[in-house]
């Protein structure tokens, strides 16, 4: 059966925020100069958002570019932050409050919203299709088209195929999708876009992406305890104890609904660490209980995050296309955001792609970007924050955050110097024997879960039969290096338990076997597998 084949002037992978606002930008710019542009956008998900079970706190300013009159065209941001409160956790019983004195101003949210990312990319994509956008939910993009050294589009991926292979009734080969020029906007560690960093050696003289991954979930509590605007970050406990960094968060938006979770940078060395467990454990904590206690968990989520900041940012264009948002890594660590900082670079990638149009070029790479994102406040901030994230992994939150303080509040933009963290996250991996073991207590179905509960909340569907999504490079990896020598922590970080059902009896190529609820990207010995778990 032939693929059929539709073209487009402009192609967009990917429905999030860099994507939905690239997609709105174009069309714009194609109205304002009186052209005739078709546009689309391609999204994995069932629907715009399905795949984003994101409480976020949410900075407005590329919203109020791309749309100054967002409120009267009903944008869901309907929470505006009242109150910060920053704890460090000493331990499993006790919390010290930070002044707010001593916070670094980009932790502070006065002005942003505490909003549901999911709804904000449904009322996104409400205006691309107002503008004459189309956009195509339930469609992966599986392969990128690439000719004569271009990109030219993707192809989505086959429909009615079995798990052996075969074709199953209703088989239904992917699509070209052709255009002129495609942006990228997957988010992290997008499939087609770590090939497109590879293939065109996007990442060279660049420090190593470094990543973290975010378990999270979303809690119906007590009225009597809800305070709309409320926005709680905390560090410390219980990640010091592994010796770890990343920190937690808990959101209170509309509705009388909290958003709690824990983000676990992957650069941590004890390959016991479970961060589902560490994040179930946090939530024993008074500080973080007394929000909780009395109210029911309603959805599970887990989602990757880009964390290498400035340092770490590819170059963002190629033959064909350009790649943006978290795809790239454009998430400001400092001030735990990505959403604003994604939706801009795709307005700066419509306009680079409009131009390029507008001068009759097809394919051609659009070199002018790099000069769009230079002039723009997205570059100046990432570039004012590129100490962060290396102070963070070289001298822990502590110091890192004392750090950031001195840039931030004292000398009120960043040190003369450059800090740089080029160990890549899975070489801090230490083997397990010289690791402590880490016990986790038993959920209690009240405040704490166990993984397979969770994803049963987690909205994720696939078909029973459906082709295994993890695929190794080497099968034999896992069970010849990595159980023997880190107790194969894949069995652990996976956050929906797709590794429940390895078992080290199994024989090396059977591994692959697992449950395809994520999409793993093997890497080399002793590296982890970064999971994009649905929603994220």
């Amino acid at each position: 059966m032939e693929r059929e084949s539709m073209e487009f002037d402009v192609l967009i992978v990917g429905g999030g925020p860099a994507g939905l606002s690239a997609a709105c930008r174009v069309m714009q710019l194609a109205q304002e100069a009186g052209e005739e542009l078709t546009v689309c956008v391609v999204e994995k998900g069932s629907e715009i958002g399905a795949h984003i079970l994101a409480g976020t706190v949410f900075e407005p300013t590329a919203l109020n570019e791309l749309f100054p009159d967002w409120k009267e065209k009903g944008a869901p941001l309907n929470t505006p932050v009242t109150r910060d409160d920053i704890f460090l956790l000493k331990n499993q019983e006790s919390a010290t409050k930070i002044p707010n004195a001593f916070v670094p101003k980009n932790m502070h949210n006065h002005g942003n919203y505490i909003i549901s990312l999911g709804n904000l990319c449904r009322w996104l994509a409400e205006q691309a299709e107002g503008l004459g956008v189309e956009v195509y939910p339930g469609f992966a993009a599986a392969e990128t088209i690439v000719e004569d050294g271009q990109v030219k589009g993707i192809i989505t991926g086959d429909m009615g195929v079995a798990r052996d292979g075969s074709e199953k009734d209703g088989y239904m080969p992917g699509m070209e999708l052709r255009a002129k020029y495609t942006m990228f906007t997957e988010g992290c560690r997008g499939h087609l876009g770590k090939r497109l960093v590879n293939d065109f050696k996007l990442d060279e003289g660049k420090d190593p992406q470094h990543y973290g991954i975010g378990i999270k979930e979303l809690w119906d509590i007590d009225p009597a305890k809800h305070e709309p605007g409320l926005v709680v970050h905390t560090t410390g406990w219980p990640l010091k104890e592994t010796g770890s960094t990343g920190g937690s968060f808990l959101y209170h938006l509309e509705n009388g609904q909290v958003y709690v979770g824990l983000i676990t940078d992957l650069s941590y060395s004890n390959p016991h660490l479970s961060p589902f467990d560490e994040f179930q454990r946090l939530k024993l904590h008074p500080e973080i209980k007394k929000h909780l206690e009395g109210g029911k968990r309603v959805s599970y989520g887990a989602r990757a995050i880009t964390k290498g900041g400035y340092n770490a940012l590819p170059k963002m264009s190629f033959p064909g296309g350009l790649l943006l948002g978290c795809d790239a890594g454009t998430l400001n660590g400092s001030k735990i955001k990505g959403s604003h900082t994604a939706m801009k670079s795709g307005m700066l990638g419509a306009e680079a792609v409009f131009e390029a149009l507008k001068d009759g070029k097809s394919g051609e790479e659009i070199t002018s970007f790099q000069k769009k994102f230079e002039d723009s406040w997205l570059f100046k901030e990432l570039y004012a924050e590129r100490n962060f994230g290396p102070a963070m992994h070289k001298f822990g939150n502590v110091v890192g955050g004392a750090i950031a303080f001195f840039e931030q509040n004292i000398l009120r933009g960043s040190l003369p110097i450059t800090f740089h963290d080029t160990t890549p996250d899975y070489a801090t991996l230490k083997p397990a024997a010289e690791c402590k073991k880490v016990n986790y207590p038993k959920p209690d179905n009240s405040l704490t879960f166990d993984k397979l509960s969770s994803v049963f909340i987690s909205n994720t569907n696939h078909e029973e039969d459906q082709p295994v999504h993890l695929k190794l490079t080497d099968p034999e990896i896992p069970i010849k290096e990595n159980l023997p020598k880190y107790n194969e922590p894949a069995q652990r970080y996976c956050p929906p338990a797709c590794t429940k059902w390895w078992k080290p009896t199994m024989a090396a190529a059977s591994v692959s076997r697992s449950t395809p609820r994520t999409v793993f990207t093997a890497r080399p010995a002793t590296s982890r597998i970064l999971p994009r778990t649905s929603p994220g």
